[in-house]
């Protein structure tokens, strides 16, 4: 546009040359004039938008700062504030590569003001200087340190214990030195060598942030995560065995179990075998099965026994004492007399028929028949069971 503009004025000056009217003249000083005006004004445009674009850039610059200031301040916030507290002759030969390697590693490390010279105070640094801001406090004891007042005087039990409530104390240990001993009981860091520490720094960087080393807990194996009511004299292990052993018992009318199956959950088994196995002695000595032994390696089939299923129906049935009063009225009352006919009117599992069946004749109240298709017949009903109702 410049270009278009300075051309177009050369032209017209051009014209001069020639001889022209008075009114012509007029117009090519007119024309003249109106193509310095905006070449005037052309250049005060281009200037205004170089300065505006300069501004964004300036205030782009500014605002990039004030967020780099401000995340810079918001790390040293949250950054685990850590007093080093040293000997005056140990800051060059290792305490100011050491903090600045603290700082690096995002812990705010302070140890200028923290550096002990004659006649200082270990004890009002540590409590009048802002004991409560650190995360803790690092002592570092050398050849230097072990014989200066703050350290010998100073770092008694009582002082150790009070700084130890709020604040952890890490004790960096040089030249072998011997540690105080108030500070025995603390877990202390030694640097042999002070021109190559990096481990000891990882140990000291990872207990000033609570990281341990320790694995984190795992799930409880699955044994373990049962709800378990209280049957007297059992193990939790034995407990959940007998648990699931009469619930699958229930559920399958299966009379004969198999550990090697019933205990078995893709394709592992869900308690150690030889705790198993253990629970399983225990449980047949008790009365609560009843093991098929064989010979040989491998699980024992075994059954449930009367007792071990009554033990689990009134750890784990809230209702069973009134079934067995139903089951009662039932044969006095209405002369029922085959499991059939209660296990369609209860509509209970048979097992559950069967065992009830089961407790009331070996407790002298009747008599059964049993068929090898599974019914039971009640052919003989004793007068103690009619009594039963009367209480």
């Amino acid at each position: 546009m410049l270009s278009y503009l300075a051309n177009k004025a050369d032209g017209i000056l051009s014209m001069n040359t020639y001889p022209v009217s008075c009114y012509h003249s007029i117009y090519v000083a007119n024309e003249l004039g109106i193509i310095f005006m905006m070449t005037s004004y052309i250049k005060q445009m281009f200037f205004c938008l170089t300065c505006a674009v300069l501004f964004c850039l300036s205030a782009e610059n500014l605002l990039i700062t004030l967020l780099e200031s401000h995340s810079r301040a918001m790390r040293e916030n949250m950054a685990p504030k850590v007093f080093v507290s040293h000997a005056s002759e140990d800051k060059e030969r290792f305490v100011m590569e050491f903090a600045t390697k603290l700082r690096n590693n995002g812990v705010d490390a302070w140890f200028d003001k923290w550096e002990m010279l004659l006649g200082d105070s270990l004890v009002e640094k540590i409590f009048e200087e802002g004991l409560k801001e650190a995360k803790a406090v690092i002592i570092v004891l050398s050849k230097h340190s072990v014989n200066k007042p703050w350290v010998k005087e100073e770092l008694n039990t009582s002082v150790v214990n009070k700084i130890s409530k709020g604040t952890k104390i890490i004790p960096v240990v040089l030249d072998k030195c011997e540690v105080p001993e108030s500070l025995k009981s603390t877990l202390w860091e030694t640097i042999n060598d002070t021109n190559n520490y990096k481990e000891s720094l990882d140990r000291i960087i990872a207990s000033i942030f609570g990281i341990t080393s320790k694995p984190s807990l795992g799930q409880a194996p699955s044994y373990t995560q049962h709800v378990l009511a209280q049957i007297p004299g059992l193990t939790q292990i034995d407990n959940t065995v007998l648990k699931l052993s009469c619930e699958h018992d229930l559920n399958t009318n299966a009379h004969i179990l198999n550990p090697g199956q019933l205990f078995l959950r893709d394709g592992v088994l869900t308690f150690p075998e030889s705790e198993l196995k253990d629970s399983l002695e225990m449980l047949d000595r008790n009365g609560y099965i009843k093991l098929s032994r064989t010979i040989g390696a491998g699980f024992s089939h075994y059954q449930v026994t009367i007792s071990g299923m009554e033990s689990y129906l009134n750890a784990y049935m809230p209702r069973y004492q009134t079934l067995i009063k139903q089951i009662i009225s039932l044969i006095v009352n209405k002369s029922m007399q085959t499991n059939a006919e209660l296990v369609a009117e209860t509509k209970q599992p048979q097992r559950l028929i069967d065992h009830v069946l089961d407790l009331l004749e070996v407790s002298n109240h009747m008599r059964l028949s049993k068929t090898i298709g599974g019914g039971v017949r009640i052919y003989d009903v004793y007068p103690a069971l009619r009594r039963m109702l009367a209480t």
